[in-house]
Order: C-alpha cells, then structure tokens, then sequence
C-alpha cells in the first residue's frame, strides 16, 4: 500500500511529458539529428572591453568561422545548412560566438552593443539549433526594434537544446550542462560593458537553464515565461538579486501541463511550482494572448511588456 502514492506520482509525471510532446510536436515539429560536421573553431580570448574596435575584430573571427562551417555543410551535401550558414555570415550580421559543431552554438549581437546600456540576453527553449534559427533570430528582431537606441539583444544559442520531444526536455540535465556556459557568458559581457543594465529572457526549458546559473549572476531581471517551472518552489530559492519576472500567455498550451516534479533517484521529471503562480513569488507581468512560441510577436502585448521589464521601466507604467 505504501507504494501506491508514488506509482501514482510516477504515473502522472509519465503523463506530463506524453502530454507535453503530444502538444508541442504539431506547434514545433521534431528537430533535426545535428549530424553536419564542422571544423573546431579557433580559441576566442575572452571579451576585454566591448570597443567598437574588439568587437569588430571578434565579428570578422566569428564571420570566418561560420565560412569554414558552411564549407564543411556543403561537402556534407546538406543544402539546407548551408544555405542558413550563407545567411549568417552575411557582413551585416555580428556573432560574438559561433561553432557549428553538434546542432551548432551562437551568441550573435542585435544592435550596436558598444553604445548599449541596456542589453537583453534571449536564452531558447528546446527545438532550437542551426536550422531552426530563424524562429530565435525573427524573436530577437523584433525585441531589437521595440527597444530603440542605446539597447541590443543577444540571441544565445550557448548549448544542444533538447529534441521538442524528447525525455531530455521533461528533465533537467540539459540545462546543468548549459548553465556554466550562461553562466560564463554573461560574466564576460558584464566585465566588458559594466555600466549596462543586463536582463536574461528565459523561454520554456531555457527557464530552467537560467535557474539553474541564476545564483551566480549578475542581472537586473531574470524574466521566464512560456516557462514549465525551474525546479525551484520559488523565486526566492533561485538565490538571486535580480528581480524575478513570469509571464505566460493565455494561448500557450503549457498551460495545461501539470506543474510538478519527482525525483526518481538517477534524474527527476517535471520542474515543480508554477512560475506565475502566487506561492512562486515571482513579479507576474501581462502576457496577453501569446501562444508558446509568440511572446515575442510584433505587437503583442507581451513583447510591449517584456521591453519595458528590460528598459527599466515597467514598474513606471500607468
């Protein structure tokens, strides 16, 4: 008899993660296998100081890299690589950081970052890689756009995200491999540009990467939403001075997926407490309408409030 609650738990986290990949395979499809090879990139030195002069110097290296990468693509006789690598390395766009390698890692710069004194790290959920980049980069836009001067979003693709459905995303030992390198990312930005405001914006299983580096950054705001939980039970349990922001929108099937989280011994399924949830503490802001992929839509209320939470002034709104 005493089994019985946990066979029930276990059932009902079992539950969780069938209902998740039932849902999210029709709204962001499978990713692809990250077969394509690519060559090792260079050792980049850490960002000293965030010139125009270093940061043009470190946009050429990166710009070379994805070149090599998008040669490797074609002698693989993957097109569909290749053409998003042709695209990346266009003179217009700027990656602080780039590997092709294993589903691809970038860090690539939105708006001028050496006059930056607000700047938005977006950090992506599962299903995202080099060909499934526009999704993130459209995201990064449009945030880029409703901001204005004197702001730039970094698109941080830092880690293999999970398969959409997968085991890996109802779990969190993605997100323990990927934290360190948030973490040391957002270090090195922060030494290179100290009197900017930094903000992350964690979406889906992104929020959990975030919780789990939060205690050691420094950031303004920690902003999750379309988020699934952090395995925190609250936002004082993240450890972190930054103020704690989560919104989720009122079309995002991640609604319907049960909050929990059990241990199993070996991992845990499921990332407990609600975010936007009384007993989670975190401040809720209006996500409107947005669907799961679309917190970030041109016009949407939620974009608007997302902006400001970064600009520093959602606290200001009438």
């Amino acid at each position: 008899m005493a089994s019985r609650p946990r066979t029930h738990r276990l059932r009902r986290a079992l539950l969780t993660a069938l209902a998740t990949g039932a849902v999210a395979l029709p709204v962001s499809g499978a990713a692809r296998p990250a077969a394509v090879p690519a060559p090792v990139p260079a050792a980049l030195a850490p960002l000293a100081a965030a010139t125009p002069a270093a940061l043009g110097t470190r946009y050429a290296a990166t710009r070379e890299e994805i070149r090599a990468a998008r040669r490797a693509a074609v002698d693989h006789g993957d097109g569909r690589r290749a053409e998003s690598l042709r695209a990346m390395a266009a003179s217009g766009r700027h990656f602080l950081a780039f590997d092709g390698r294993d589903g691809g890692r970038t860090a690539e710069v939105f708006g001028d970052l050496s006059g930056a004194t607000r700047i938005a790290v977006l950090v992506p959920g599962a299903g995202v890689d080099l060909d499934h980049y526009r999704r993130l980069e459209r995201d990064a836009e449009a945030l880029t756009d409703e901001l204005g001067g004197g702001s730039a979003v970094i698109a941080w693709l830092g880690y293999r995200t999970p398969a959409t459905v997968s085991p890996q995303a109802v779990t969190p030992g993605v997100a323990d491999q990927a934290a360190p390198r948030l973490t040391s990312f957002v270090r090195e930005l922060g030494a290179a540009l100290p009197g900017a405001r930094i903000s992350l914006l964690c979406h889906s299983y992104g929020s959990v990467v975030c919780a789990r580096g939060a205690s050691g950054l420094a950031v303004a705001d920690l902003v999750l939403y379309g988020s699934p939980g952090t395995s925190a039970g609250s936002a004082a349990d993240l450890g972190t001075s930054a103020t704690v922001w989560a919104g989720r929108g009122g079309g995002d099937w991640i609604a319907h997926v049960p909050h929990l989280r059990l241990d199993l011994g070996f991992t845990s399924v499921g990332f407990g407490t609600d975010p936007v949830s009384p007993e989670f503490g975190a401040e809720v802001f209006d996500a409107g309408d947005a669907g799961h992929s679309d917190y970030l839509r041109r016009g949407s209320v939620s974009l608007r409030g997302i902006a400001r939470i970064v600009a520093g002034t959602e606290d200001d709104r009438a």
